[in-house]
């Protein structure tokens, strides 16, 4: 029996493929858990249309991503902060800290876990910050600390 999976099935194949199942395994398993239909007609052309529209969306998300890494690599974040001898902050400056800041400079919530920095910022100076905004795109971000007045 052919059947067109709705979800990822181990050992089996990926949701929206098409794939051969034994009758038993399709009616007993597969489809009463909800992880495959019977590969109607119907069924393909609505995968097929929601597989469109999924890949509508990924290009707008890419597009929009593309334009916000362009608006972060113009961007240059000043942290004043206290510090001691040999320009060692007390204290460091975060992922968090630097999330904090663009949201306030972009104007829209911006998510910590996008931010990677390797550790803290514990000396004062020039740091390029790598923003990871989706697979296969990084901006950087200009980050300078400089020793509070």
């Amino acid at each position: 029996m052919k059947v067109l999976l709705l979800e990822n099935v181990k050992g089996l194949g990926k949701a929206g493929e098409v794939k051969e199942v034994a009758d038993g395994y399709a009616r007993n398993y597969l489809i009463p858990r909800g992880m495959a239909v019977p590969a109607t007609p119907e069924n393909l052309s609505q995968a097929e249309y929601k597989k469109r529209i999924q890949e509508a969306k990924m290009k707008r998300l890419a597009e929009d991503m593309q334009a916000l890494a362009e608006a972060l690599s113009e961007i240059t974040l000043t942290f004043k902060v206290k510090a001691g001898e040999k320009d060692k902050l007390f204290g460091s400056i975060t992922n968090a800290e630097i999330a904090l800041a663009l949201e306030r400079q972009l104007g829209r919530p911006f998510d910590k876990h996008k931010v990677e920095l390797e550790e803290p910022i514990k000396q004062l100076g020039i740091y390029n910050v790598p923003i990871r905004l989706m697979p296969g795109l990084v901006a950087q971000v200009r980050v300078v600390v400089e020793k509070e007045d």
